[in-house]
């Protein structure tokens, strides 16, 4: 193929991905009820997580919308989010399939495994935000008060933005163990290394999470940091195994 053939090939890629998601999307918009029921499950007590932890029944968020058109568009960027989500496997086939030709045997196994343990952690880190992150932080924050005389009204924008903008941190920052599997195949780093700069690497997973949390409060930053570590030390098992790359 020539190289306009391949720009071809690529435009015809890109496309069947665009509208694999814009479907994807709008099937998740026209399922309102159950999007937002999955999406504000965290609001109420009977949560699966609140329960596990024995937390009191009494809990209970009450959104407020205080803008004309923010409920119309909170539900097109969840249903967007949704496609995304759900078109993702599809999306992911299609472009290892355009690149896969021009790889060596070896390469195409070895990208496939990445491409499979990349989109598995980031589905991981998108549901550990949504069962543990997320609903105990929101959890706290959302009963916390300085006084009884103040009440808390929180905003559906800006509890719908919280959840999705932290499950996309929590998805990205779940590929570290895959990051370094691919660094230790080629022999970039080691479990040796990982674990003599283990102090050091505390200090940037807070500075991280610090950085990553919405909030900024130090509930969220605990939260946030200690699966992140937990990452960390699971990162150190998987390089201590990986053989490197000849």
């Amino acid at each position: 193929m020539t190289f306009w053939d391949h720009l071809d090939e690529l435009r015809s890629v890109i496309i069947r991905a665009l509208i694999a998601v814009v479907l994807l999307a709008a099937a998740a918009f026209s399922l309102k009820e159950p999007l937002f029921a999955l999406l504000l499950a965290p609001t109420h007590s009977d949560f699966c997580t609140y329960r596990m932890i024995g937390a009191d029944t009494d809990f209970s968020l009450h959104l407020i919308n205080t803008g004309l058109t923010e409920q119309f568009m909170t539900h097109m960027r969840t249903a967007l989010y949704a496609g995304l989500l759900a078109a993702s496997p599809y999306v992911l086939c299609v472009l290892f399939r355009f690149v896969s030709p021009g790889l060596y045997e070896n390469e195409r196994r070895m990208g496939a495994r990445l491409v499979i343990g990349a989109y598995v952690m980031f589905i991981l880190g998108t549901l550990l935000n949504y069962f543990i992150v997320f609903p105990l932080a929101v959890r706290f924050l959302g009963t916390y008060q300085v006084s009884p005389e103040v009440g808390n009204m929180l905003t559906l924008q800006s509890y719908t933005d919280t959840m999705l903008g932290l499950g996309l941190v929590m998805g990205i920052v779940c590929e570290l163990p895959v990051v370094c599997w691919l660094l230790a195949r080629y022999g970039l780093i080691n479990s040796g290394m990982m674990r003599t700069y283990r102090r050091h690497a505390i200090v940037a997973v807070l500075i991280v999470a610090a950085v990553v949390t919405p909030t900024g409060d130090p509930f969220s930053l605990l939260a946030v940091s200690l699966p992140i570590y937990a990452l960390y030390e699971l990162s150190i098992f998987i390089t201590h195994h990986t053989k490197k790359y000849a």
